[in-house]
């Protein structure tokens, strides 16, 4: 009888070496097309929601729809909602907000198409991951931006805190910032300084697609803007806050608001302000 051919010691472990070394190519390439395949469908949905926000504000004398998340108030036996409905407040699956009344101003404009609302890359059960940036009919917190009245100020042609399309001028759409994912429900807008260079603590950077963000312009576009600096990606002290379903929001550590450190991380606050504002509420500062 000839000898049983088998593997040696060696030749397995050759063979296991050559499986790990593929599986260290290839995976880092799945991982990107997959994060590419969702980063697509998050600007489709951004593109679609910015201009169901554009055609509120066509059919409702050019106000736009507030920009607070589940905003309610009484005035005058009149009542303001904000652009995200109830339906979407809490935890569940697709067919469980399907299934909850009020799904806010937005929903007749944007098809009632459900999907339009979530980023594929979002947190499980969290419905909704798209939040308003404070400038477009926002907070009146944002110190720097707003009158008594709660009107935008106004610097030259510029309308800080905007509550009319018609408030767009300079820059133009195409350059005022709308939606930002936040891969979250949110729980307000999305806050960032006017008058310095700093992030705000309860809304650092969205950073979850490939060190980058996506977001949408008031002329009905979408962006995804690559990071510069690295401590916009993983330097910043960054906490997650959860309960008993899981993940609800992330914030800075502590709520503390964050001032880059380095050339980069300034450029990309800053580029994130103007988007926002219109223009910077201060001398451009320089990292220490």
């Amino acid at each position: 009888m000839g000898k049983k051919s088998a593997f040696t010691l060696i030749e397995l472990l050759v063979v296991i070496a050559i499986i790990a070394l593929l599986l260290a190519i290839f995976l880092p390439v799945t991982r990107t097309a997959r994060e590419r395949g969702q980063r697509a469908v998050c600007l489709s949905n951004l593109r679609q929601l910015t201009l169901a926000w554009i055609a509120y504000a066509d059919e409702n004398d050019d106000k736009l729809v507030c920009g607070i998340a589940f905003y309610h108030e009484r005035s005058h036996n009149s009542r303001v909602d904000g652009w995200l409905g109830d339906a979407f407040a809490d935890p569940g699956t697709r067919s469980d907000v399907m299934k909850r009344p009020n799904k806010g101003p937005l929903w007749p404009y944007v098809g009632r198409q459900i999907d339009a609302y979530r980023c594929p890359a979002g947190w499980r059960d969290h419905p909704a991951t798209y939040a308003i940036v404070a400038a477009a009919n926002g907070s009146h917190a944002v110190a720097g931006t707003y009158l008594p009245n709660g009107a935008g100020v106004r610097v030259g042609n510029t309308v800080l805190r905007l509550s009319r399309l018609t408030d767009i001028i300079s820059p133009g759409p195409a350059d005022r910032a709308v939606f930002v994912d936040r891969a979250h429900v949110p729980r307000g807008d999305f806050s960032i300084p006017y008058l310095s260079a700093k992030w705000d603590g309860t809304t650092p950077p969205p950073n979850h697609h490939g060190d980058g963000a996506t977001l949408s312009m008031a002329d009905g576009h979408a962006e995804y803007w690559k990071w510069k600096g690295r401590e916009t990606c993983a330097g910043l002290p960054r906490e997650i806050f959860c309960d008993d379903t899981g993940p609800v929001m992330e914030s800075l550590t502590g709520g503390k608001d964050y001032e880059p450190r380095t050339e980069d991380g300034l450029y990309d606050l800053q580029r994130l302000q103007r988007a926002t504002w219109g223009r910077l509420g201060y001398s451009k500062a320089k990292a220490p």
